[in-house]
C-alpha cells in the first residue's frame, strides 16, 4: 500500500473540493497520513469550523492528524511517506518552500519527505499567483522531485493575478508523480 501524506494549508475557500479529492485518493487504495498547517488545524472562517473539517480529515483517512512542527519531523527519518500532497498550496507556504522555510508542520513535513527524495505534488491556490508568488512558483517548477497539479487563473476578470489547481487531477497528477513525471499541461485555459 502506498503511504500518501496529505498537507491541508489555509486556503479555506477551496477545502470542500479538496477533501472531495482526499476521499476519492482513499477509495483509490492510498493510505493517507493528514497534515495540517497550524491555521488550517485551528482556524473556525466562513467556509466551516476548525473541528469539523478536522473531524472529516480523520473521519476519512482513518489516521490522526499531524499538525505540530514536533510531529513532522519523524516522517524524514523514519521515510513515512511515498509521497506527499500540499493542496490547497498558499502564497506563503509557495514562499517558504522556494527559499528553504521550514517553521510549519506542512513545510517541515515537506522538507523531511523531499530528504527521502520522493515526490511531492503541489496543488496552487493563491491570489497573487501570478504577481508576487510567481517567482516561488517558477523557482519550484526546476526542483528535482516537486510536481504540480495543473492550475489556472480561477476568476481572471476579477482577481487577474489569482490562481487555483484544477482538484479533480489530484489523483491523476498522484499518478503521475509517482512515475516521475509532471501531469501536463501545467497551465491550464482558464474558465470564467
Amino acid at each position: 500500500m502506498i503511504n500518501l501524506g496529505f498537507a491541508v494549508c489555509g486556503s479555506f475557500c477551496t477545502f470542500k473540493n479538496v477533501f472531495k479529492e482526499i476521499e476519492e485518493l482513499k477509495n483509490l487504495g492510498y493510505n493517507i497520513i493528514p497534515i495540517m498547517s497550524e491555521n488550517s488545524y485551528s482556524f473556525d472562517t466562513r467556509f466551516g469550523t476548525a473541528e469539523f473539517w478536522r473531524s472529516e480529515f480523520k473521519r476519512i483517512t482513518g489516521n490522526e492528524i499531524i499538525h505540530t512542527i514536533k510531529d513532522a519531523e519523524p516522517i524524514g527519518p523514519k521515510k513515512l511517506l511515498d509521497i506527499l500532497v500540499i493542496a490547497p498550496c498558499t502564497g506563503n507556504t509557495l514562499a517558504k518552500l522556494a527559499n528553504g522555510i521550514s517553521d510549519t508542520s506542512v513545510t517541515l513535513a515537506a522538507k523531511a519527505h523531499l530528504r527521502n527524495s520522493r515526490p511531492l505534488v503541489i496543488a496552487v491556490s493563491t491570489n497573487d499567483a501570478l504577481s508576487g508568488a510567481a517567482k516561488n512558483i517558477g523557482n519550484l517548477l526546476n526542483y528535482k522531485n516537486l510536481y504540480f497539479v495543473p492550475f489556472r487563473q480561477d476568476s481572471f476578470s476579477n482577481k487577474p493575478c489569482s490562481a487555483v489547481a484544477d482538484f479533480t487531477l489530484l489523483p491523476k497528477a498522484v499518478k503521475s508523480a509517482l512515475n516521475e513525471k509532471q501531469l501536463q499541461p501545467v497551465l491550464e485555459i482558464p474558465i470564467e
